[in-house]
């Protein structure tokens, strides 16, 4: 059956937010007195939404109040500097334009929260994706399969003409509860042992590689 339909993780795999991210997150955590993080642990904690993200941050045994707190500063500073040294991955706008002059529909599905996953999409990639939907209160976020599901209703699509394609273990369970391919890529901020042990059905190292997937 010919595919028709590419759903991307955002984070990882369309844009390196990794800079950005690290940023909000020790502005956060200075202005709370805690210690710093590095770029390599914020790499290890995203993934799973920003409630975990800032969950992981924070010193063990932060009191709920203060950790509230901080999931609420980091919003704020990281919805006012996402797009300062994001960027997309080397190939990604190439990739996305190929894929709309085969007529390919395409989707975002990500753990990040709603506004800044909307927000990017239309900075970065305008018309590009069809569809962007992040973590909100009336869909579970990845690996559950609602915000697939919502996804390809709205793309008009069914799973199996659908890849489901990121850079993560979460990533490729999703694909895997909502019975899409999954593709994973080694360019995000997991690797490709990961993606292996997860039971990725491809893994692509470049992002011309996915095109082949559609031919």
């Amino acid at each position: 059956m010919k595919l028709d339909t590419a759903i991307f993780d955002l984070d990882g795999t369309l844009l390196n937010t990794l800079d950005d991210l690290t940023d909000s997150v020790n502005d956060t955590l200075t202005r709370f007195g805690f210690p710093r993080r590095t770029r390599d642990e914020v790499r290890r904690f995203v993934g799973n939404g920003v409630p975990l993200l800032i969950e992981r941050a924070v010193p063990p045994g932060t009191d709920r109040e203060t950790y509230e707190s901080c999931l609420a500063a980091f919003k704020a500073h990281y919805e006012k500097n996402m797009c300062c040294k994001t960027a997309p991955y080397p190939g990604i706008p190439e990739l996305l334009a190929a894929l709309k002059k085969r007529g390919i529909k395409t989707a975002v599905v990500s753990n990040k929260f709603d506004a800044a996953v909307k927000g990017l999409c239309r900075r970065y990639y305008g018309d590009w994706i069809r569809v962007a939907i992040g973590e909100r209160a009336d869909v579970r976020k990845k690996p559950a399969p609602d915000s697939v599901f919502a996804a390809l209703r709205e793309l008009g699509s069914k799973p199996e003409r659908t890849l489901f394609i990121g850079d993560s273990d979460v990533d490729i369970q999703t694909a895997q509860n909502a019975g899409l391919t999954s593709v994973g890529v080694t360019w995000g901020f997991r690797g490709r042992e990961v993606l292996e042990r997860a039971g990725a059905d491809h893994i692509v190292d470049a992002p011309d590689q996915l095109l082949q997937l559609f031919e």
